[in-house]
């Protein structure tokens, strides 16, 4: 499992350091073998295990190509999907349109999410998170949320 927050640097070349105690996690499940997509409600990028990854390809091709919803979701996530091989230093290269897509320049944060990483411009991720404390009292929870016992 995926946990933490992890603030990174990308080298000139685009190349993320994965941080060490996710790397043997990565070589375990999936070889070092990942994919990289964008969020499509956030502009951060999301690093799924391969294994991981096949799972949610398979219930984004599964939605309905004719309603117009489901389609550009299919276009976004499977269109900017990128198999990615850590090297032998545990990086990762970010392609153009993902580092673009994402706004990251040189400053990141890395989340780990169970399943999957998140990578987030750093100035980006603070100015969200912070929004996100400042109108937590205005979100409503769900069922499920008011059960959840922390």
């Amino acid at each position: 499992m995926y946990r933490g927050v992890n603030n990174i640097n990308l080298d000139a070349k685009g190349r993320l350091a994965i941080p060490t105690r996710y790397r043997e996690l990565l070589t375990d499940h999936c070889n070092g073998h990942v994919v990289i997509t964008i969020d499509i409600k956030e502009r951060s990028l999301l690093i799924y295990p391969l294994p991981f990854w096949k799972d949610v390809e398979r219930s984004v091709q599964a939605l309905p190509s004719l309603d117009p919803v489901s389609r550009e979701i299919q276009r976004l996530l499977i269109g900017y999907a990128t198999d990615t091989q850590m090297d032998g230093n545990g990086r990762l290269l970010l392609s153009a349109p993902l580092r673009e897509y994402a706004h990251l320049d040189r400053k990141a944060v890395l989340l780990g999410e169970a399943n999957k990483l998140e990578l987030w411009d750093e100035e980006r991720w603070i100015a969200h998170r912070d929004a996100v404390l400042e109108r937590q009292s205005e979100l409503q929870m769900s069922d499920a949320l008011r059960n959840l016992t922390l």
